[in-house]
C-alpha cells in the first residue's frame, strides 16, 4: 500500500541541492512508517493526535446537574477540606486555577465547590459547601444532598452558599436538614466565612442558616436563571 499523497510528498526524493545523507534519513522514516499491512507508526499517531483540535468538557456547562435536582445534585469540588489555597473555576477555560492563598490563618472546614448549570446574580455558578468524611481533589465531581442555606453578604453583594452532605458518604448521607448538624459544626462554618477575608480588609456578613427547603428553592432559582441565560444566548 502506498503512503497517503500528503505524506508521500513530505518524504519525496530531495532536490539535487540536498545532501545524500538527508535523502537516506527521509527514506528510512518512510520505510519505517509505512508498510503494506502495518498500522500507522507510533510517531505518526502521536503527531496526528497533536494536530487534532479537541474541545475539553467544561465542568460548569457540560456536566449535568442530575435528575434529582434540586434536592440531590452533582457538584464540582474546587477546594478540598483543610486547604488554605483558594482554588476556583476559570470560567473561560473550564480549568481549576489558583486564585490566591488565604490571607488569614484559616483553612476551609469542608470541601467547597459549585453546582453545574446554575447561575447566580453575580454571574457565577451557585456555591456549595459539602460535608463529608474525606477531602476531595479539585476538579472532581460528586453527588450531594442539600440540607440548608447560608445567606451571606460579601462586600455588599449577595453570595449565598448551599450547605450539603455527600449523598454517597455512609456517615452523612442520612442527614436531611441543617438542624440535624451539631451546633458547633455550624458555628465553625459561620466563623470561617466571617474571618477568611478579614486580613484583606473585606467585609463578609453571615446571616442565620436556613433549612433544606430554602436551599432547594435557591438551587431551583439558579437553575432557572441558567436556563433563561442559555435561551437568551441562543436567540442572539
Amino acid at each position: 500500500m502506498d503512503p497517503p499523497t500528503e505524506i508521500a510528498n513530505d518524504v519525496a526524493p530531495a532536490k539535487n541541492d540536498v545532501a545524500p545523507a538527508k535523502n537516506k534519513t527521509l527514506n528510512a522514516i518512510k520505510a519505517a512508517s509505512y508498510s503494506s499491512h502495518a498500522r500507522p507508526s507510533l510517531n505518526e499517531r502521536i503527531l496526528s493526535s497533536m494536530s487534532r483540535r479537541a474541545v475539553a468538557a467544561h465542568p460548569w456547562h457540560d456536566l449535568e446537574i442530575g435528575p434529582g435536582a434540586p434536592t440531590i445534585f452533582n457538584c464540582v469540588v474546587e477546594i478540598p477540606r483543610g486547604s488554605k489555597v483558594k482554588y476556583e473555576l476559570d470560567k473561560k477555560s473550564g480549568l481549576i486555577k489558583v486564585d490566591r492563598i488565604l490571607y488569614s490563618s484559616v483553612v476551609y472546614p469542608h470541601n467547597y465547590g459549585f453546582i453545574p448549570r446554575t447561575l447566580c446574580e453575580d454571574a457565577d455558578p451557585l456555591d456549595v459547601l459539602i460535608i463529608m468524611q474525606e477531602p476531595v481533589l479539585p476538579g472532581c465531581f460528586l453527588r450531594a444532598k442539600a440540607i440548608g442555606l447560608m445567606p451571606m453578604i460579601d462586600q455588599g453583594e449577595k453570595d449565598d452558599k448551599i450547605i450539603a452532605v455527600c449523598a454517597d458518604d455512609p456517615e452523612y448521607r442520612h442527614y436531611t436538614d441543617i438542624k440535624e448538624l451539631p451546633p458547633h459544626r455550624l458555628a465553625e462554618i459561620r466563623r470561617f466565612f466571617e474571618d477568611y477575608k478579614k486580613n484583606e480588609n473585606k467585609e463578609v456578613a453571615v446571616n442565620d442558616f436556613l433549612p433544606a427547603e430554602d436551599a432547594s428553592k435557591a438551587i431551583q432559582h439558579s437553575m432557572d436563571l441558567y436556563a433563561d441565560y442559555i435561551v437568551e444566548a441562543l436567540r442572539r
